[in-house]
């Protein structure tokens, strides 16, 4: 496939880095000289300087026989021109943008991205998928990753697993001797920096990070088995008033009436605006490193504290000052990577990474095939998917023990209708079932093609 990437940003140079380790044709453009030649040394990809909206640069990049172009620039208004100009000049068959103002996506101007106005295919919005992303894991305490599929019927959970866990150092194959009513499979653990497909005589340990897919019924009954039996959250301190925070103060609002909700803005302005959308939040003006304004928002009351705002440094530092006065639980936004791996260790319980969500939603537009969902966990270690399994497909028609599965991927769950069943040796997957499935980096690919016929491209 042949693809354009538009924006070098982490978003841009992390999609670049996942579809050139597939193999697939992949031009990078962006105005930075020095981001482009930093890119071109690190990647198997084709970059270019250029302003990523400007016909002539699109034309040189490829455009005229691409098979997808990508607008992750930090500018809404050239990513929405370049999808434009690759739909009106070089007809390229699909259009994906990033819009970050929440102006654009008011759905009193839904019409604005039809065809015949802005023609882009897939728009995907950071903020609000960050806030989504949060929302998810203050609905499943203790989990420090989770995403649904099968319109929620199925889960897929990451958990950190420490010495209270009742299930480490058990073989998995006695989970379903000892739990057979309990529809929970685990399909990958991470340790010591490399993710695995676990086998049946596998064990888990404290430290690891364990990925399950489960029956939404069942996550309450299973997350104990993990060691987690956290309360949902009633009192939750909200530090960044932005975008991302004033989207999940409506979420809670809206869907956990029971919560005491604060959030602490820096912005004097911003405060005030925020104030006017919402009903029940008490809004606080300050800075959230103040101890005596933290002492103020009752953190030490609170069973969570959210740390939303632009500045990583920030959102460390309040978290664990929250912490250190007596919350409980800490939900971290933090942009750079290289912090995201030493501040678990620090106390801080669940890191959110806005690059890694924006990805996992563009992928699951790349992707050929009939997928319905996609979430890429750990920076692209694994990505588990929701497909649709089609009549050629190798897992329809056989028990699962009679098919090899490529190395590297594991069936998490299935859904037949309205009915979620876990997968077992003597399972057969039919004609049109949804199937979720993992796999790791290496095996990506072979999952993808399980859920394509040839000549066909969705």
């Amino acid at each position: 496939m042949k693809v354009i990437v538009c924006g070098a940003g982490q978003v841009g140079s992390n999609i670049a880095r996942q579809l050139a380790r597939e193999r697939n044709d992949v031009t990078l453009v962006d105005q930075s000289a020095e981001l482009v030649r930093k890119i071109g040394d690190e990647l198997d990809v084709r970059a270019m300087v250029g302003h990523a909206s400007h016909p002539n640069v699109l034309e040189r990049a490829g455009a005229r026989d691409a098979d997808m172009l990508i607008a992750v620039t930090y500018s809404d208004e050239v990513n929405m021109v370049a999808c434009q100009i690759a739909h009106s000049l070089f007809d390229i068959p699909k259009k994906v943008a990033r819009i970050r103002s929440q102006q654009y996506l008011e759905p009193i101007w839904s019409h604005l991205f039809s065809r015949d106005n802005l023609p882009i295919d897939v728009i995907t919005s950071p903020e609000i998928e960050v806030a989504q992303a949060i929302e998810r894991r203050l609905k499943v305490p203790g989990a420090i990753d989770t995403v649904s599929f099968a319109e929620g019927r199925v889960q897929v959970i990451g958990v950190r697993l420490d010495e209270r866990c009742p299930i480490v150092n058990t073989p998995l194959r006695q989970l379903t001797e000892l739990f057979p009513d309990l529809n929970v499979v685990v399909v990958a653990i991470y340790r010591e920096g490399n993710m695995i497909v676990p086998s049946s005589v596998d064990q888990m340990y404290p430290g690891d990070e364990v990925y399950f897919a489960a029956d939404s019924k069942h996550v309450s009954r299973a997350m104990p088995l993990f060691g987690h039996e956290e309360q949902e959250a009633r009192s939750i301190v909200v530090v960044g008033g932005g975008n991302i925070g004033l989207h999940l103060a409506q979420f809670i609002e809206k869907n956990m009436r029971n919560v005491s909700l604060k959030i602490i803005e820096h912005n004097r302005k911003r405060a005030e605006d925020i104030l006017e959308h919402l009903e029940n939040t008490v809004v606080l003006h300050g800075d959230a490193l103040d101890p005596d304004l933290l002492q103020e928002a009752n953190v030490a009351r609170a069973e969570t504290i959210v740390a939303l705002t632009n500045d990583d440094e920030v959102n460390i530092l309040s978290s664990l000052l929250a912490k250190g006065q007596g919350c409980e639980t800490a939900i971290t936004l933090i942009n750079n990577p290289v912090f995201g791996n030493l501040v678990t260790t620090l106390g801080i319980d669940v890191v959110v990474d806005p690059r890694a969500t924006t990805v996992s939603e563009i992928l699951q537009h790349i992707r050929r095939g009939r997928i319905r969902g996609l979430h890429s966990f750990r920076d692209g270690a694994a990505e588990v998917v929701e497909g649709e399994a089609l009549e050629t497909s190798q897992l329809v028609g056989k028990p699962l023990r009679e098919i090899n599965l490529p190395a590297g991927t594991i069936v998490g769950a299935i859904i037949r209708g309205d009915k979620v069943e876990i997968p077992r040796g003597d399972t057969i997957i039919k004609t049109n079932d949804r199937v979720v499935m993992l796999g790791l980096r290496n095996a990506v690919r072979k999952v993808e093609e399980m859920f394509t016929v040839s000549l066909e491209f969705f």
